[in-house]
């Protein structure tokens, strides 16, 4: 079974295209548990079983657990996710980016010690960055294009080839990348219109769309944007 598959299958069975965030800070924590790092397990937990019948995939951010010292409480939170929830994704939001030896660690570390389905990756390093993960033919890599901060600007927007670099990106994604239907893109909330964009130059490649809510991305014309032939 491709990346693919698994999640088509995970999205038909749970009737559901919604991905869940898990970033834990203890200081924004309900009031019997503000401040208490030690409560992280069960903050997510609580998260992912309140959450379950909506939800397709869950997404963990890297960065809130190791920023505790946590990295074990993640361990412990994809085998329980794992366990309860089967047909579910489990994606690692870790945005690696790094070549050789460095990558394979990296590779490692998502999809055996965090059982990531997927993970979240950088392009800007080149081919040889994202090829690790790609010898991992039953997982996925959700690629970097058109991220939701304005940021994104500096380097995503600048022209290639009569384009802005972010197409170049999903071009490459879904023309060189994806020999075995591993490869999703990121493209924020945010930005609708390239949204439209990316579906067109990677019309069956699965969106990862983060941004609705705080940062102000609007769901219906997200949802408009990102739709292909087969919805």
């Amino acid at each position: 079974m491709t990346f693919l598959d698994m999640l088509q299958r995970a999205e038909r069975q749970n009737a559901s295209l919604l991905c869940v965030g898990l970033d834990p800070e203890p200081a924004k924590f309900p009031r019997h548990w503000q401040g208490d790092a030690s409560k992280i397990f069960d903050f997510c937990a609580a998260i992912v079983d309140a959450t379950k019948d909506l939800a397709c995939a869950f997404k963990p951010q890297i960065a809130y657990f190791a920023s505790q010292r946590a990295e074990s409480v993640l361990e412990k939170l994809a085998v329980a996710a794992r366990d309860r929830y089967p047909h579910h994704i489990w994606l690692l939001d870790a945005k690696r980016g790094d070549i050789g030896s460095t990558a394979e660690h990296y590779a490692r570390e998502a999809y055996d010690r965090y059982q990531a389905d997927a993970v979240t990756v950088s392009p800007y390093m080149g081919t040889d960055s994202l090829a690790p993960y790609l010898q991992y033919k039953d997982r996925g890599i959700f690629v970097l294009c058109r991220t939701p901060n304005s940021g994104g600007d500096d380097f995503q927007m600048l022209s290639t080839d009569h384009h802005p670099l972010y197409v170049e990106v999903a071009t490459q994604a879904a023309q060189r990348w994806n020999q075995y239907q591993q490869i999703g893109l990121v493209v924020g909330a945010t930005y609708p219109r390239e949204i439209e964009i990316v579906r067109q130059v990677a019309p069956d490649l699965p969106l990862l769309i983060p941004g609705i809510g705080a940062q102000g991305g609007d769901l219906i014309a997200t949802v408009r944007a990102g739709r292909n032939e087969s919805g």
